[in-house]
Parts: structure tokens; C-alpha cells; sequence
């Protein structure tokens, strides 16, 4: 299967992975999906993920996210730059996503990082997706 775009195809199995209920979501692993995944632990978005070293690649464990009344924790995730298309971002122009609800999610200088993140930091870089 040839995958042109990674990351969209990692956010649209957690949206799917979501709006199904599962527990857990399997995709193949690479250093900029963990990267991702982690800045979706670290803002809370995710519950857990980890490395599963199967196959050539390995594979990236997600553990989903749900409230005490069983919806999910992630509303919405949306790819903004994509490989057609690069959208770059500089320090003073970073989205804010829902008014500050949710998150952007910058590939920058310094590494895979939030907006917000990116902001303290002064510096700017790829927009990769907002999740709300």
C-alpha cells in the first residue's frame, strides 16, 4: 500500500478509530507519528501510545481518549499542510484553533511541537493539523 501522505492517513484512523469507540488504533510507525502522538499525550488528547516493534517498520499503539459518559475526548482533527500544499507558519501568525480550545500541532526547527509551544518558544515552522 502506497501512502502518500502519512500523516493524514495517521489522523483520519484516529478519527475513525473515535468515532467507532475503539480502544486502540494500529497504524505503521515512524519518528514523525510518535513525535505527533506524543504532543497528543502531552496536551491530553490521547490516553497512551506505544512503539510495537512488528514487521519491518514497527507499529504505533494509540490508545484512545473517552469521557466518564463514553464520548470521545477528540471532537475534530483537521490536516492543514499536506504535500500538494505546505502551509508555514511565522511566530506571529500561528492559528489559534476554536479560541484556544483545541490545538495546532507545528513541525518546527526544534522539533514536533503544539502552537502554543512554538509561540513561547519565538519561533514558527509547518503547520501539520489542528485537533478540537
Amino acid at each position: 500500500m502506497n501512502i502518500t501522505d502519512p500523516i493524514a492517513d495517521m489522523l483520519t484512523r484516529i478519527r475513525n478509530a473515535s468515532m467507532a469507540r475503539h480502544h486502540h488504533v494500529t497504524l505503521p510507525a515512524s519518528n514523525l507519528k510518535q513525535a505527533v502522538a506524543q504532543v497528543l499525550k502531552d496536551e491530553g488528547w490521547i490516553a497512551d501510545f506505544e512503539v510495537v516493534s512488528e514487521g519491518p517498520q514497527g507499529e504505533l499503539r494509540i490508545t484512545l481518549k473517552y469521557t466518564p459518559d463514553k464520548k470521545p475526548v477528540i471532537v475534530g482533527l483537521k490536516r492543514v499542510s499536506r504535500p500538494g500544499l505546505r502551509i508555514y507558519s511565522k511566530r506571529g501568525q500561528i492559528p489559534r484553533v476554536m479560541g484556544g480550545l483545541g490545538t495546532a500541532i507545528l513541525s518546527t526547527s526544534r522539533g514536533v511541537m503544539t502552537g502554543k509551544q512554538a509561540y513561547y518558544e519565538r519561533i514558527g515552522g509547518e503547520v501539520l493539523c489542528y485537533i478540537w
